[in-house]
This record gives structure tokens, sequence and C-alpha cells, in this order.
């Protein structure tokens, strides 16, 4: 009865993991690395560490989340999505914090270890910038629902994503491998970026009527449903147009326009949101975008090496 009862609780604890999420997470990796490869560099060992230390973060992020939103009482009956592990009851709160800690504690000694394999003893600047940057991307993951002055209940949420999913998650890892910036990469970095906000963007419009009940302000809130899908249609455009712009400066190949495969999902997912009446009905759209943002970058990235 123990081991039958040791094994529900690490299915709670990988259930508030997400590991849907991932696949999102690891695309900004996944381009920057592309990228890198693109200018000669590719190393197996700081990928497979900024791997690990992504998942750190958006488990987290996760965790830090179903606490932020479960003791706030954001995650209740009225709420669409799956049940989170506070809201459930299979977590207590007290366990969750210790979770974050721990997670919180292994996440920042993989970036330490990613950012010694990276440069070594030399390039002492670039260490500390980039152990500046896995700081405040643990108190981002944190703080985006916990405490008294969560961003996320203050409409700062897509910011935040846009710059940790789509500018630190690309530029990032392409530099650790490079050693240096390319200010073209800059696109294809927005263009994870807007599809991380468009998951996020979606995930707020499933839950406006919830979140308006429990004060947590997102911009979809704020700027009500209709403007919400314009606000989506922007942020798909914007990712379209980041790769475009890219591969039209940057042209070498036609095997650069690979990635337009991914915007064939993207653009049926667009059309459904435009057309959608019921929140519910948002919910399996959200892994379709992760998985086509998933996709999109492997496709963008092959088209960079031919």
């Amino acid at each position: 009865m123990q081991v039958k009862k040791d094994n529900m609780q690490w299915k709670y604890w990988i259930e508030a993991a997400r590991l849907r999420t991932l696949p999102l997470s690891l695309s900004g990796i996944i381009t920057g690395t592309f990228l890198a490869a693109k200018h000669g560099r590719f190393s197996w060992q700081i990928v497979l560490l900024a791997f690990l230390t992504t998942v750190g973060f958006q488990v987290l992020s996760n965790f830090a989340n179903d606490y932020g939103d479960g003791v706030k009482g954001t995650d209740n009956a009225e709420r669409i999505g799956p049940k989170r592990a506070l809201q459930s009851g299979n977590i207590q709160p007290q366990q969750m914090l210790w979770g974050i800690s721990i997670t919180a504690l292994v996440t920042f000694v993989l970036a330490l270890v990613l950012i010694y394999v990276s440069f070594g003893d030399g390039k002492f600047y670039h260490s500390i910038l980039f152990l500046l940057l896995g700081i405040a991307s643990i108190l981002a993951a944190i703080k985006y629902t916990m405490g008294k002055n969560a961003y996320g209940y203050s409409g700062f949420g897509d910011l935040f994503v846009f710059l940790f999913f789509g500018l630190l998650g690309v530029l990032g890892s392409a530099f650790l491998q490079v050693k240096s910036f390319y200010a073209l990469d800059i696109l294809p970095a927005c263009a994870i970026g807007f599809l991380s906000v468009g998951v996020l963007n979606l995930n707020n419009m499933r839950d406006r009527a919830s979140d308006l009940r429990s004060q947590k302000n997102t911009l979809v809130v704020k700027m009500g449903a209709d403007k919400a899908k314009s606000y989506h249609e922007i942020l798909l455009l914007l990712a379209f147009s980041s790769a475009t712009v890219y591969v039209l400066l940057d042209f070498q190949s036609p095997y650069q326009f690979l990635f337009l495969g991914a915007f064939l999902p993207i653009a049926k997912h667009g059309l459904f949101v435009r057309r959608n009446s019921d929140p519910k009905d948002l919910d399996p759209e959200l892994k379709k975008l992760a998985l086509s943002t998933f996709l999109f970058a492997l496709l963008f990235g092959l088209g960079q090496l031919f």
C-alpha cells in the first residue's frame, strides 16, 4: 500500500510539472543551436546542459504558477483547463514550496555548470552576465504568479515570455556556443518569442472569465475577448514576418523556406481562434500551437544548414 501511495505521489508531481509545456520551452534552445551550427560552432555538452537547464526553468515556473494561482484562489472550480495540483489537493502548499525550492536549487546548479562548460576560467564578464541572466530567469519563473506583486497579475506576463522564451532562449543558447552575437539572429528569436506569447495569450483567452473574477489582470482581461483575438492574429503574423524577413535578408538556399511548413497548421489555428465562441474549445489549441512552434524551430533550423 505504501508503494502504491508513493507512486501516486510521484504521478501528481509529474502532472504538476506539466511536461506538455516542454516542447515550447525547448524551441528557443533548438533554434539557437541551429543558428550556432550555421555560424560554425556546435557543442553537444552545451546543448545538453542548455536543455536540462531550460527544463529546470520550465518545471520551476509550472510549480510556482501552480502554487501562486492555487493559494490566491485563481485555480478554482470555474477554471476551464486541467485541474492543478493545489487546486485538486493532491499536493499541499507546503509540499509545493519545497518542490519549488529544490527545483530552483537544481536549476541554479545546472546553470552554473552550463556557464562553466561554455566559458571555462576565461571570459569572466561573459560568465557574470549569464550568471545574472540565470538568476533573473529563476526570479521571473517564481514571480509570475507568486507573491503580492506577481507580474502575471498585472499584464506583464506577455513581455516576460517574449524576453525569456524568445530573445534569451534563442540568442543565449547561440551565444553560449558561438561566443559572439549576430544582430540578424534577433529576427528568429523574435519569431519564437511571438509564438510563445501566442501560447500564453491562448491560455489567458481560455481563462478570461475566471481570471476576471479572481482579479488576475492579464492582457486578455484588460483588452477583452474580441481584441484578444486580434492581438493573437498579430502575434502569429509577426512571427511569420520575422522569420520571412530573416530568410530574405540572409537568403542562401530555397531550403531556408522550410519553416513555412510549420505555418500551415499555425494559419489553420489562427482561423479557428478567430471563429471561436466557446473558451473551452481553446484548450486543445494550446498543445497544437506549442507543437507547431516546436516544428517551426526544427524546420527553420534545418533550413539554415542546407
